[in-house]
């Protein structure tokens, strides 16, 4: 079946989305009725090997999870494939990283209570991930953190919500530092996040020597 690049523009229902996707071979953000490759927002014009870096901070982030988690709360870690429902019947994306504890969400194929969202950020997405997708993360009212992880260079950024439904920005950037995930009593260290990834400082592009 072809993907909805090549399909006529219209507008979609949520069934013929749904429809799509079962037998898409890659993912589609669904957005009011518009259908979208999730594979636009990541152009030729990232770093050479950013695929690579980019699935194995995927990896990391939910290993880390997963292990930390083990034998403590019931919570599902998801990677990347798993649908997300943003705005129930009218926007639906795949996050790298989604947690949820909520034992109600138990829908075989989608997300529907997140606690937790990390997504790594590329060179093209980064201000689709820092602004307007965060937009439509906050609307979700179990969302407690939004996690957003560099893959260029070592930072973390995260986004947690607060009592007074604000949301408290914390900057992590040494490879000692922990990330505090106060809804599942977790600490993620940058050690583990950044496992494998060389995180030595980028050079500037003209420097000298």
């Amino acid at each position: 079946m072809p993907d909805a690049e090549s399909l006529p523009q219209r507008r979609y229902t949520v069934e013929e989305y749904f429809a799509l996707e079962e037998q898409s071979d890659i993912r589609h953000e669904y957005y009011h009725g518009e259908i979208s490759p999730m594979d636009e927002f990541d152009l030729p014009a990232d770093m050479a090997g950013s695929t690579k870096r980019h699935n194995l901070l995927v990896q990391n982030c939910a290993f880390a999870l997963r292990l930390g988690l083990r034998g403590k709360q019931r919570c599902g870690v998801f990677a990347e494939n798993v649908r997300l429902a943003v705005d129930l019947g009218q926007h639906y994306n795949y996050p790298d990283v989604v947690v949820s504890c909520d034992p109600a969400d138990d829908d075989p194929r989608i997300v529907h209570a997140p606690t937790l969202i990390i997504e790594v950020l590329s060179k093209s997405t980064e201000a689709r991930d820092r602004g307007w997708k965060f937009e439509q993360y906050q609307q979700l009212p179990s969302l407690r953190q939004y996690v957003l992880v560099s893959q260029s260079r070592l930072l973390v950024d995260s986004f947690l919500r607060t009592k007074h439904n604000t949301w408290e920005l914390t900057t992590l950037r040494q490879l000692t530092d922990e990330l505090p995930v106060p809804a599942i009593n977790l600490r993620l260290s940058l050690k583990d996040i950044y496992e494998e990834i060389d995180t030595s400082p980028l050079r500037l592009a003209n420097s000298v020597g």
